[in-house]
């Protein structure tokens, strides 16, 4: 029976306690460092643990069949009973999705939304899914806690399982890293996408409403669809200025609070450490100012290399500005043939 999503915030603290006693929820703590660079505060996670965590390799993004028929799917039922917190179900679309824990858990709580029905990680959000995890996010607040949601679109974002689902974690503090920047900008049109211009990587930014928390479905539909729409458009002419850019569907990162929805594209998984020559795998927590590592080296050598240098590689140079220029141009020459 579906729950409603204060229902399943509401279950988190005793369902993880009991997912990780029970051995089902591994549980790996870690220390957060602080990194400044260049006026730019992030944070690197350095969880040694994680070194024992069997390794993932990319996945391929089949259809259903070929997923049933070469491994496991871990999102499908049968569930893990200790993992598994409930469904929703979008009144309005009929979309179904199933809760469950992150078995290996760097954050308590961190939590994915899943597809019910076997949907691809390289498809785009569908309005039901801004919906459904935009009202977790609401739940949590109303909880007390503050989370946000991101999502690792194709095989160059850093996504681990090829089944869809949308990630969610709660902060101690009021929003990642990356909600700083954001909120500092002066956005004159706030129904309008910016840039995050101090980041040296394409980003494309929406702000939302303030008020958008209390809306209705039909208003959280339309708000969050026409802001995920008018950013992946940019994605999208952000990739194809690009002539180098691998062949195949474009990947990217989406970042998705009470107040900001980020998209980031991609272009490679992994970013070579310089004084390792070791990949670091960065996925959609890199882009929202929160890279992980697993050992005090790597730490050092992320340090050493930049985390801004490490964001560029992996993502694209921004046309931003070019992008939006465009886009007026196209305007005014749509009016003078009008004229």
């Amino acid at each position: 029976m579906p729950q409603t999503p204060v229902e399943i915030i509401s279950k988190l603290p005793a369902s993880f306690k009991k997912a990780q006693d029970s051995g089902d929820l591994l549980f790996f703590p870690s220390s957060v460092h602080e990194y400044d660079e260049d006026g730019v505060k992030f944070e690197i996670r350095l969880c040694p643990a994680l070194q024992k965590k069997p390794h993932l390799p990319t996945p391929h993004f089949e259809v259903a069949a070929q997923l049933e028929s070469s491994r496991p799917d871990p999102f499908s039922p049968p569930y893990v009973p200790n993992l598994y917190l409930g469904e929703l179900r979008d009144e309005e679309e009929g979309a179904e999705y199933v809760v469950l824990f992150n078995k290996y858990s760097v954050v308590p709580h961190h939590i994915l939304m899943v597809t019910k029905e076997y949907q691809s990680q390289t498809s785009p959000l569908h309005p039901s899914d801004l919906v459904q995890a935009y009202r977790l996010l609401i739940a949590g607040q109303k909880a007390g806690r503050r989370f946000f949601a991101f999502y690792n679109c194709g095989d160059l974002s850093g996504a681990s399982q090829p089944h869809k689902h949308i990630q969610l974690i709660p902060l101690e503090d009021d929003g990642p890293p990356i909600e700083r920047l954001a909120r500092a900008m002066k956005v004159d049109y706030p129904d309008k996408p910016f840039a995050l211009t101090q980041l040296p990587y394409a980003n494309h930014v929406r702000r939302l409403p303030t008020h958008l928390a209390s809306g209705s479905y039909d208003e959280l539909e339309r708000t969050l669809a026409d802001a995920f729409l008018s950013l992946l458009d940019l994605t999208i002419s952000t990739v194809r200025r690009d002539p180098t850019y691998p062949a195949g569907t474009p990947s990217y990162n989406a970042i998705l609070t009470l107040e900001h929805m980020y998209l980031v594209p991609r272009r490679k998984e992994n970013h070579i450490l310089s004084e390792t020559s070791e990949p670091l795998s960065v996925n959609a927590l890199g882009y929202a100012g929160m890279l992980l590592v697993k050992s005090d080296r790597e730490l050092e050598a992320v340090k050493a290399e930049s985390v801004r240098k490490i964001l560029r590689d992996v993502g694209l140079e921004s046309v931003h500005e070019l992008l939006v220029n465009d886009h007026v141009e196209d305007v005014n020459n749509s009016i003078q043939d009008a004229v």
